[in-house]
């Protein structure tokens, strides 16, 4: 089968996927609402309660866990194919790491300051991933032309540690409900109202994507070696960059909507390439749309298993996506 013919059927495939699971989540939940009512809008909207549960309670967090499960998910296969390391993530260089610092800092220290009706959280959340990411990037540029991929695995990892250790020294200092505060958006939450979080991540999305779209290639050249792939006109560096800087950028503003939720940008990569195969142009679109339906259907799971108790989508997602990956690894073999 030829290459545009499979990635005609498999995006099409996990188009379907996402749409459904777009559609129905919504509907899910501890109250029971009539879609037709929901959108009867003869009805005042304040009278409405199905139209404000699924506009308001639903809606914006389904919409926002597709957003984020397809920026997390792009970014672990970027993030891998540019280290050349199955085991990369989004977290591995420490830029989700450097948001959760910013994240904690706006939480403990009480920032209240907003922009364009988004709190400080996530605005703290997405500054604190740039400076993670330029602190990276210098280190990694040191001695070298180009980016060093050992020298930026090593970087991220002892920023990644360094940052860890700043938010236990923050919590330390934090007051006790502060502390919790700061627990729970750690463990990875879609507790989002609005849609303000979700536009504002627009550009950085779009930017991302569009990164993406042309790394595809690039990605399969890198696989090969620098060498290998500078020996076929690759510009490698320039790839490098791009990459670096594309999944950086994704994983900043994924965290900054929905907080470091892991397990998403390991697991949805390796599953999608042991169902599509290998090459980066199929893995990364599939990836995208994959990862935004699974985080969807995990957060489902998360606010309805325990109603009215909701759980972290962040636990949610390492609970299934475990033993899901394990079985389908065995499987394979």
């Amino acid at each position: 089968m030829s290459l545009h013919r499979r990635f005609i059927r498999t995006v099409i495939g996990f188009a379907v996927l996402l749409g459904a699971t777009l559609i129905l989540a919504p509907l899910v939940g501890p109250t029971r609402i009539a879609l037709a009512r929901a959108f009867d809008f003869s009805i005042p909207f304040a009278d409405n309660t199905d139209a404000q549960i699924f506009f308001i309670a639903r809606l914006p967090r389904t919409l926002a866990g597709a957003v984020v499960g397809a920026l997390f998910a792009s970014a672990g296969v970027v993030f891998q194919g540019l280290l050349r390391n199955a085991l990369a993530t989004p977290f591995t260089l420490g830029v989700s790491t450097g948001a959760a610092l910013g994240a904690v800092l706006a939480i403990s220290l009480n920032w209240s300051i907003s922009v364009i009706g988004i709190s400080a959280v996530p605005v703290a959340a997405f500054v604190g991933s740039l400076v993670a990411v330029g602190i990276v990037y210098a280190l990694a540029q040191a001695r070298h032309r180009g980016i060093s991929t050992t020298v930026l695995l090593l970087a991220g990892v002892t920023m990644n540690a360094f940052f860890s250790a700043m938010i236990l020294f923050v919590q330390y200092f934090a007051s006790f409900a502060d502390v919790y505060r700061t627990l729970r958006w750690l463990m990875g939450d879609l507790d989002v109202s609005s849609y303000e979080p979700i536009l504002t991540a627009v550009p950085a999305l779009g930017l991302a994507f569009a990164a993406f779209a042309w790394l595809a290639r690039p990605l399969n050249l890198l696989a090969l070696g620098a060498d290998s792939a500078e020996s076929r006109g690759l510009d490698v560096a320039r790839a490098q960059r791009v990459a670096f800087f594309s999944a950086s950028l994704a994983t900043g503003a994924a965290v900054s909507i929905g907080g470091p939720i892991g397990f998403i940008g390991i697991i949805i990569p390796h599953l999608v390439r042991l169902l599509v195969g290998s090459d980066h142009r199929l893995v990364l679109p599939a990836s995208a749309l994959f990862g935004a339906s699974f985080l969807v259907a995990c957060d489902v799971v998360a606010r309805t298993i325990l109603a009215p108790i909701e759980l972290p989508v962040g636990i949610i997602t390492a609970l299934i996506g475990g033993p899901f990956f394990l079985w389908l690894l065995i499987r394979k073999r």
